[in-house]
């Protein structure tokens, strides 16, 4: 995985803090022409992995960059996984049918047969498999080396301790995909026990990290004890608490910790993509991180 990956939540009005600049995000994003100019800006100060949810509007995005096969060369997406507003959206919409009809992919009769089967039977697995094919289909012909399953859901199995459903996630994508699977929770450590005690290995985990401790289930210290001790490919999230924290006080407490292979920020101008990028790129050096 790349150092630096840039993330969608301000594409979409999604700010932890503050609800007026959640409303400000959401009107300054409505074009996509907007984005997309942003995640060129993004590019152009060497971040080349975009982190994004499923939202309808990245598939309007994954149409450009496959139309523009060299100015996208070497460009990644790491797309997350389910988008469940989307699916909430689409049943009050469409009903069930109609949801089924818009988003299984390839022939519908024979996905529904599948998935009528899986409901009947309970087949939760094979339901999962139709379900990341769903969402997966916007990203064809678009190289996706990581997909991320959602913290909604990652942390609801993990509460159900379903290690049959992880195990399943983490096969389908790397054969159907030929992917690295990733997991986003609220509590790492918890996920990371969980995982090894099912025979993953050394997952990718992104999780809140940052100084405060903000979002960070099991409490920073535990945190920075399973950075120290434990094998893990950890990417932070959060890492400015959610905008409390100075970036440059927050950003070198990310970079001097161990263990930590990449960092997922987002940022809606210019001016703070450089600035985030060229505080990780300093501290970095300061603590001698070196990429892989």
């Amino acid at each position: 995985m790349k150092r630096i990956l840039f993330g969608d939540n301000q594409f979409f009005g999604v700010n932890h803090i503050s609800d007026e600049k959640s409303r400000a995000q959401a009107i300054r994003f409505k074009e996509d022409i907007a984005i997309l100019n942003t995640l060129d800006k993004a590019i152009d100060t060497g971040v080349t992995t975009f982190m994004c949810t499923t939202h309808d509007r990245i598939a309007q995005l994954c149409d450009v960059i496959r139309k523009n096969p060299v100015k996208y060369d070497g460009f990644a997406m790491y797309p997350c996984l389910p988008y469940a507003h989307k699916y909430a959206n689409a049943v009050t919409e469409l009903g069930i049918v109609g949801t089924l009809k818009q988003y299984i992919p390839g022939n519908f009769f024979t996905s529904i047969f599948k998935g009528g089967f899986a409901f009947v039977s309970k087949d939760y697995i094979s339901m999962m498999e139709l379900m990341i094919d769903a969402e997966m289909k916007m990203f064809a012909g678009v190289n996706t080396p990581v997909i991320f399953l959602q913290n909604v859901i990652t942390d609801l199995l993990l509460g159900l301790g379903m290690k049959d459903f992880f195990m399943s996630y983490h096969s389908y994508i790397k054969h159907k995909y030929n992917a690295e699977p990733g997991y986003i929770t609220m509590n790492m450590p918890k996920l990371l026990d969980f995982l090894e005690s099912a025979g993953i290995e050394n997952p990718i985990i992104c999780s809140s990290i940052n100084i405060d401790g903000f979002r960070m289930s099991g409490g920073k210290e535990l945190y920075e004890h399973t950075l120290r001790t434990r094998k893990v490919r950890a990417i932070a999230m959060q890492v400015l608490s959610g905008g409390a924290t100075p970036p440059q006080k927050a950003i070198e407490y990310i970079c001097s910790l161990p263990g930590i292979e990449s960092i997922l920020f987002g940022a809606s101008s210019k001016a703070n993509i450089q600035e985030t990028v060229s505080l990780i790129r300093h501290f970095d050096k300061q603590y001698q991180f070196s990429e892989i």
